[in-house]
């Protein structure tokens, strides 16, 4: 019997995959390839393991004459036979017929024919170069034409077609876009054609080289495909997140009530899809009720027409003004009389003894340096032509209203936000454990931060998220103090350095329920590639504040909305007990402001030269309230010569994954996964590391669903857990715990990953390191850190097995336990606000930069000091780093627990602290 797993058949007897993850075939003299240790791939890889897995079965037929026992109807190659045929009506090419043509060549006995297909699709796959003139006889005009169109070097992209046909019409199809191709086409395109929604669907998950879609209205509802429980609960999900539906297919309405449905369902799992019709009759009717979905609607018989509209959109996203722009600079002959010697390399050339630059630069770097904002530059501080144009396209990609390129980082887009939309003495309820550059922004705008506190990991030595039950908490006691209004701005980190991830439409929501004009600044750091996954997009800032802006306009939740607040008010209008508002997931006004602000350091995850950040905008009140300050804002913290190379970058990263961030983007989730399930099944490293996972890293009573590692079980799992629970993994990361080693994470870090191994990590606690894959991880890079893993982990074993049990006694006894992460202690008198948590960080800032009001106390004195119930005030910022958040902020009371918490720290960079003089304190007046 048969089961399926993520659309492919898997052996119900063994469990293993057939396709590529599961044992090869014995050769004579080697060892079988083992099981791959991660999680169920996904059809990326899947698709891919199983071509490479069939073409090594088939040259054992083909070259050592094997006996037939290899082609019995329960061996490997008819397993990944049968996965293949499943996978091949996703993705463009050789398709079905091709695989069951492989199937009657190897049932004739044909190896050397069959093995030569499969080594033409194995080819492809890596993207090696298929010969011009297929040798093999057995191939129809139409699959040569395919096979030679493969050694064009442009790129290629696919185009899914939705429709009941039949293969002669797929051949017809196929033909014709062949015989549109022109040499003057930027691109090529090749179609997928599937018969259903529900293959439409699992279609648009499965393949990232979609980039647009054709529905013909002839197409059925349901899958003929048999699909894994996985991928069949994937779509239900998928389709169920749209609201259109439809009641019988019999009526004109139901027949476009389908079609709406199914491109409802296809862009909200990748909006970056261009979505045609093309219908027969009446479609000057259907236009106007379509075009909302549909870019354009053809006839079928405007097949020219179709041609020139794929081709041209995937131009506007293969688009890069700014990177053009400055190409088109560096080839022209110009003179420089004014600044920068350095461009057109005119110091560096004919110098004797800089000549290194550019050998090593090369000297297109030093052609497109210019302090120049004309002839086609345009300007960072006032741009109008390829800089706005350049930003607009990010804007697009990023699902923002507007996007703003910042070459100086994330550390200065948080400042530009913070002073563009707070003044002294506004209220802004802040993360207490965000990065230094919130903190630094409430000195420089006088806002008062309003400490909000994470929930502690103190087993781990890190903090989680601050539980929305703080935050609207903190609201109320802001409204019972009549000060509600002087709030101004919430901000928190999403997701956090340690992969805890919000769910930003729920945040505002009931913080709009509370307070409707609410602006939210949300820190995506390290998130920017979250935009670019069907699943993790709506967690995203943006995607949030675009949900929760249509929501809001609709009349259910309007009459959710009156319905609701029946509950929270009496019939006086006096607002119910706090508890009343805390129990509830409160509904916000249709009237609130949308006002949402994502910061992002593209450097960090996407393509993107370092410094390289952006700053999305989805702000409904842009323009009366916000525009202006923000351009002054923008001028206040932006240098006047910003590095165009940067620049450049944003612009590329942002073509990159439009094009195919999806693709991208999954391949890194999968491997991050990989690698936790090789940490966790392999016998010496779950000895050694331990992964940690939802159950340890979020309380449970912020999580609905009880998986510890979603995605490992299937993308529906994971659709699932971000759908419902107020925290998530972002499973890009790995923490591992390792405690077992005997050595501290700094130390692991440094003398065994970093010098012993060249592997480089951010982040380190006490007992855990953070391992953090990105769009540029490759399998053999996973690969090369398990390998390392494993050869530390025999060392620390070793090591155990060496040493003394008394001395490893006493040294156990001997080592400071971990104390517990101080909460934030409060304002000192002078600075707070009594009665509610909000103080003068500028203040206190600025009297700390006076050296007669500042003293240096050493460790231990200042600990004396409070323990005598004195209640010392810092006078600036203390923060390790990474992560980068402060422990200490000016005008904070110093307290027992900080301090405790500072000496058995092991991050060796701490800013604001120095250890020969100690900590820089207020003198008391």
């Amino acid at each position: 019997m048969t089961r399926f797993e993520h659309g492919i058949p898997l052996d119900e007897s063994s469990g293993r995959a057939p396709s590529g993850v599961s044992r090869l075939p014995r050769s004579a003299g080697s060892s079988a390839l083992e099981r791959d240790p991660g999680m169920p791939s996904s059809t990326w890889r899947l698709r891919s393991d199983a071509w490479e897995s069939l073409r090594f079965a088939v040259k054992r037929l083909a070259l050592d004459g094997e006996d037939a026992e290899a082609l019995a109807s329960d061996s490997e190659i008819h397993r990944n036979l049968r996965a293949l045929e499943t996978m091949e009506m996703y993705w463009a090419g050789f398709g079905q017929r091709y695989v069951r043509g492989i199937g009657e060549l190897l049932e004739a006995g044909d190896y050397r024919i069959a093995l030569d297909r499969i080594g033409r699709v194995v080819n492809r796959l890596r993207g090696d170069t298929v010969p011009d003139e297929p040798r093999d006889e057995h191939l129809d005009e139409q699959e040569r034409a395919e096979l030679a169109a493969d050694a064009d070097p442009r790129p290629h992209f696919e185009v899914l077609v939705v429709d009941e046909t039949t293969p002669a019409d797929r051949d017809a199809m196929r033909s014709e876009a062949l015989r549109l191709r022109g040499a003057a086409d930027a691109f090529v395109y090749e179609f997928v054609v599937v018969p259903s929604a529900d293959d439409a669907v699992a279609a648009v998950l499965t393949n990232p080289n979609i980039l647009a879609c054709v529905v013909r209205p002839g197409f059925s509802d349901r899958t003929r495909q048999r699909l894994s429980r996985d991928l069949v609960e994937t779509i239900r999900l998928a389709r169920s997140q749209v609201s259109t539906g439809h009641t019988s297919e019999r009526s004109s309405l139901a027949s476009v009530q389908r079609v709406l449905g199914l491109a409802d369902t296809l862009a909200a799992i990748r909006p970056e899809l261009d979505l045609y019709l093309m219908a027969g009759a009446h479609i000057e009717d259907l236009a106007g009720a379509l075009t909302r979905r549909f870019r354009r609607v053809f006839r079928r018989e405007d097949q020219l027409e179709l041609h020139l509209s794929l081709l041209r959109r995937v131009s506007h996203l293969y688009d890069t003004p700014f990177f053009s722009a400055i190409q088109d600079h560096a080839r022209r002959p110009v003179g420089v009389f004014h600044a920068l010697p350095i461009a057109r390399g005119g110091s560096v050339v004919n110098s004797k003894w800089i000549r290194d630059l550019v050998d090593f630069y090369g000297l297109n770097l030093l052609l497109a340096e210019t302090s120049a904002t004309s002839g086609g530059l345009d300007s960072l501080l006032a741009p109008t032509g390829a800089i706005k144009k350049a930003q607009d396209l990010a804007a697009r990609a990023f699902g923002a209203k507007h996007s703003f390129f910042v070459t100086n980082g994330t550390s200065t887009a948080n400042k530009i936000v913070h002073q563009a939309l707070v003044g002294p003495g506004d209220v802004v309820l802040v993360d207490r454990n965000c990065h230094k550059s919130h903190h630094h922004a409430m000195m420089l705008t006088g806002g008062r931060a309003a400490y909000l506190e994470a929930y502690p990991l103190n087993d781990f030595a890190f903090y989680g998220a601050v539980p929305l039950d703080r935050i609207k908490q903190l609201l109320l006691d802001y409204r019972a103090a009549g000060r509600l209004d002087e709030v101004r701005m919430v901000t928190l980190t999403n997701c956090t350095f340690d992969g805890i991830v919000y769910d930003p439409e729920r945040v505002m929501a009931e913080c709009l329920a509370i307070k409707p004009d609410l602006v939210f600044l949300w820190d995506e750091a390290w998130f920017a590639f979250a935009a670019f996954h069907p699943v993790t997009r709506r967690r995203t800032a943006m995607a949030s504040a675009k949900n929760l802006e249509e929501r809001l306009r609709t009349s259910a939740h309007a009459a959710a909305h009156r319905a609701q607040q029946q509950r929270l008010y009496d019939a006086d209008g006096t607002p119910a007990a706090d508890e009343v508002w805390l129990e509830e997931r409160l509904i916000p006004s249709p009237d609130a402001r949308i006002r949402v602000y994502a910061t992002h350091s593209t450097h960090k995850t996407l393509t993107a030269l370092r410094q390289g950040s952006m700053i999305h905008v989805y702000d409904q009140d842009w323009v009366r309230e916000a525009e202006e300050p923000f351009h002054e804002a923008f001028m206040t913290h932006t240098s006047t010569s910003p590095n165009y190379q940067i620049l450049a970058s944003l612009d590329l990263g942002r073509r990159q994954v439009e094009l195919e961030g999806f693709n991208l983007v999954q391949r890194q989730l999968d491997l991050a996964t990989s690698l936790s399930q090789s940490i966790a099944r392999h016998p010496l490293l779950r000895r050694t590391y331990r992964v940690l996972t939802a159950n340890e890293l979020i309380p449970a009573g912020h999580r609905e669903t009880r998986r510890p590692m979603p995605l490992r079980d299937g993308l529906a799992s994971m659709w699932q857990a971000w759908a419902a629970d107020e925290f998530v993994i972002d499973p890009s990361r790995v923490t591992v715990e390792i405690t077992r080693t005997g050595v501290d994470g700094d130390t692991f870090k440094h003398e065994h990953l970093m010098n012993r191994y060249g592997i480089q990590v951010n982040k380190t606690s006490r007992n855990t390191v953070l391992f953090m894959t990105n769009i540029g991880t490759t399998r053999s890079a996973i690969a090369y850190l398990i390998e390392v893993l494993v050869k530390l982990a025999e060392r620390f074993e070793e090591d155990r097995a060496q040493l003394d049990p008394e001395l490893a006694q006493a040294a156990l006894a001997a080592e400071a336990p971990m104390p517990p992460l101080p909460d934030f202690s409060a304002f000192a008198p002078g600075y707070d606000a009594p009665g509610l948590p909000d103080g003068d960080v500028r203040t206190a800032f600025f009297r700390g930069q006076q050296r007669r009001h500042i003293e240096h106390v050493p460790p231990g004195e200042l600990r004396e000091r409070v323990d005598r119930g004195e209640q010392p005030v810092s006078a600036g910022f203390v923060t390790p780093y990474p992560p980068g958040f402060p422990v200490l902020v000016p005008g904070q009371i110093i307290t027992a627990e900080v301090l405790d918490f500072m000496a058995v720290l092991d991050t060796r960079e701490i800013h604001g602290y120095d250890p020969r003089r100690g900590y820089r304190v207020l003198r008391a007046e």
